[in-house]
C-alpha cells in the first residue's frame, strides 16, 4: 500500500515517537471496536489523522516545515488508516462458506 507524503510523514514521526504510537494504536482499536466495520472505521480516522497532522503542524517542526512549502490543503488519510487497521487489529476469523457439492462425494 502506498501512502501520500502527508500520511508518509505521520507514520514515520509515530515510529520514532513511542508514546504518540502508542496513543494511536488504543485509539485505533477503540474505533475498530465500537463501529464493528473497518470501512466505517477508515472513514473516521481519515478526518481523525488530518485534524491530528494539522495540530501537529503547529508545533513540530517536521510537520512546521512541511506545511510551510507545501501547504494544509486537506488532504486523504484514508490509506494511512486502512493500513494502520491492518497493522494494528487482530484479523478477524473468515467467515466459513459451505461445502457445497463435498456431500455428493463418496465418503461424504
Amino acid at each position: 500500500m502506498s501512502l501520500n507524503r502527508f500520511e508518509q510523514r505521520i507514520f514515520d514521526y509515530w515510529q520514532g515517537h513511542r508514546d504518540e504510537r502508542q496513543f494511536w494504536q488504543e485509539k485505533v482499536r477503540g474505533i475498530v471496536k465500537s463501529l464493528n466495520d473497518d470501512h466505517a472505521a477508515a472513514t473516521r480516522l481519515d478526518g481523525e489523522f488530518w485534524r491530528y497532522y494539522v495540530e501537529r503542524s503547529g508545533v513540530v517542526p517536521v510537520f512546521k516545515e512541511a506545511a510551510r512549502h507545501e501547504g494544509m490543503k486537506r488532504t486523504s488519510m484514508k490509506n494511512l488508516a486502512e493500513l494502520v487497521i491492518r497493522l494494528w487489529m487482530e484479523p478477524r476469523p473468515k467467515k466459513k462458506k459451505p461445502d457445497a457439492g463435498l456431500e455428493m462425494l463418496p465418503g461424504f
